[in-house]
């Protein structure tokens, strides 16, 4: 037999012989309270407001009374300045109970429309393994960890994110990882600054050039970064790009490309190295299950989403990022490293082995000044490599790719253009007339569908994930106006 004693049982518990205030419960005989009170009136338990907000109206008054005030109202009309403080009352509607929250939030959760999402651009659905979601996405365990300093109770946490840096690797062909990094925009500022900070000394204005086909939420962080440590940014077309400008520190590439190309860089990389540039490269992990990693073409960063590999689309993040380097940089790299050491009794141990944290130095000396970690999902994308294991992310992979190959040719027998070239999982179709292309936008509407409408005419693009099914196939073939051409083996 089980024997419960007070002291296991956690603080925050307590038998009901321990709760001091039970004499000051108000009980009321029910015969005559049958009678009494306003009987139109409901009342409003505030379990919410009592259970999460500390102070009771006692230690509220006591903590006034220290103070030397009457009201909080008083105690904040002489702590926030006149010409700031607003004294109407603000337009908000009756107060609702914590279930009453809920279920006003799921009905209004019911007039969204779900559309399947095709767009692409460093955005996926992807299936996240139920063991994943039990024990690790649902679990308080992990999604309330803050950052693992405290080696001796932070073991298995740490032991994830060593896996995951090992897949990322593996995978991008270049030796050091990190634990993960924000989203892809901020890891492509990351790589951005350590070009930076590697060609700083020059004497000509640093410039750092993107080729044009990298994707534009990318740009955008890149760009604002940037101009305030006074780096030029250079847009252009990697093919006819001057990589002999002088200040020239870095080259951003994304593999494959937002219009889905997969090129080979090795030339233009060759020719960066030439003018002392770092050449840096946006990628994806699931797509390099299939292709030749970034190590292998020489580039000196790699970095992309994760976020594919298991985890939601969460209307948008987030997500986390990787980030990896030749081992000439691993003194520069942003974020934390994940090592293994030994214990006092000489056993297999993990610490953190580096870390840049704006905390920790001025912050005009850091490293890095962005959020280094998103270790939730890190360990999400690890489990899910762990999950599938390398064949199994490579079925994933080739699945998702003969899918996109269906598409094509079915886009290619309804008379769309697709320009040759290799492809992984993006198509970027060239509709075959103004009306063909109002008609696939009026398909994608009717069959519930999101696509990709590029800034040129009769231009859209698709990406397919490891969700697509055969049916989603045939859907996608009657936005395009094609005949079905799937079949299943």
């Amino acid at each position: 037999m089980l024997r419960v004693t007070l002291r296991h049982l956690p603080s925050w518990i307590q038998p009901v012989s321990q709760i001091n205030n039970l004499s000051a419960f108000k009980r009321k005989n029910i015969t005559s309270s049958l009678s009494s009170g306003n009987p139109d009136t409901l009342p409003i338990i505030e379990d919410f407001s009592r259970r999460h907000i500390g102070p009771n109206e006692k230690e509220i008054s006591e903590m006034l009374d220290v103070v030397g005030v009457e009201s909080v109202d008083e105690l904040i009309r002489k702590t926030v300045p006149a010409d700031i403080l607003d004294e109407q009352d603000l337009d908000v509607s009756a107060p609702m109970s914590e279930l009453e929250l809920a279920r006003r939030v799921n009905k209004l959760g019911t007039k969204n429309k779900l559309y399947r999402n095709y767009i692409g651009m460093g955005y996926y659905d992807s299936k996240v393994p139920p063991p994943i979601v039990r024990n690790i996405l649902e679990n308080p365990g992990w999604y309330t960890s803050y950052t693992p300093y405290q080696a001796e109770i932070s073991q298995g946490r740490m032991e994830s994110l060593i896996n995951y840096q090992t897949m990322v690797s593996d995978m991008t062909g270049l030796p050091i990882s990190n634990a993960s990094l924000l989203d892809e925009g901020t890891a492509a500022a990351e790589a951005m600054a350590m070009c930076y900070r590697n060609q700083k000394k020059k004497k000509d204005t640093p410039v750092f050039f993107i080729d044009q086909s990298v994707f534009p939420q990318t740009l955008g962080v890149v760009e604002t970064r940037a101009k305030y440590l006074g780096v030029k940014v250079v847009v252009d077309d990697y093919k006819t790009f001057d990589y002999s400008t002088p200040g020239l520190c870095g080259v951003l590439f994304q593999y494959p490309n937002s219009d889905g190309k997969i090129v080979d860089y090795s030339e233009y990389i060759k020719a960066a190295h030439d003018n002392k540039a770092l050449a840096t490269c946006a990628t994806d992990l699931l797509a390099l299950a299939m292709i030749k990693p970034p190590g292998e073409y020489d580039f000196d960063i790699a970095f992309g989403s994760a976020q594919r590999f298991g985890v939601p689309l969460g209307f948008g993040g987030p997500h986390a990022a990787f980030f990896s380097v030749k081992k000439s940089l691993q003194r520069s790299i942003p974020g934390r490293i994940i090592g293994v050491t030994k214990d006092a009794d000489d056993g297999l141990a993990f610490r953190l082995t580096l870390q840049t944290r704006e905390q920790h130095i001025k912050r005009n000396k850091a490293t890095s000044n962005i959020c280094t970690a998103q270790a939730l999902l890190a360990n999400m994308a690890a489990m899910y490599a762990v999950y599938h294991g390398a064949e199994g992310l490579q079925s994933i992979a080739e699945k998702v790719h003969q899918s996109t190959r269906i598409l094509a040719e079915g886009a290619r027998r309804a008379g769309h253009h697709i320009e040759e070239g290799a492809f992984f999982d993006t198509l970027k179709i060239k509709i075959k007339s103004e009306q063909a292309y109002k008609d696939a936008l009026l398909n994608a509407e009717i069959r519930h569908i999101n696509i990709r409408k590029f800034n040129e005419p009769c231009t859209i693009g698709i990406s397919l994930d490891e969700t697509v099914t055969s049916e989603d196939l045939d859907d996608l073939l009657f936005v395009l106006g094609a005949p079905s051409v799937v079949s299943c083996c």
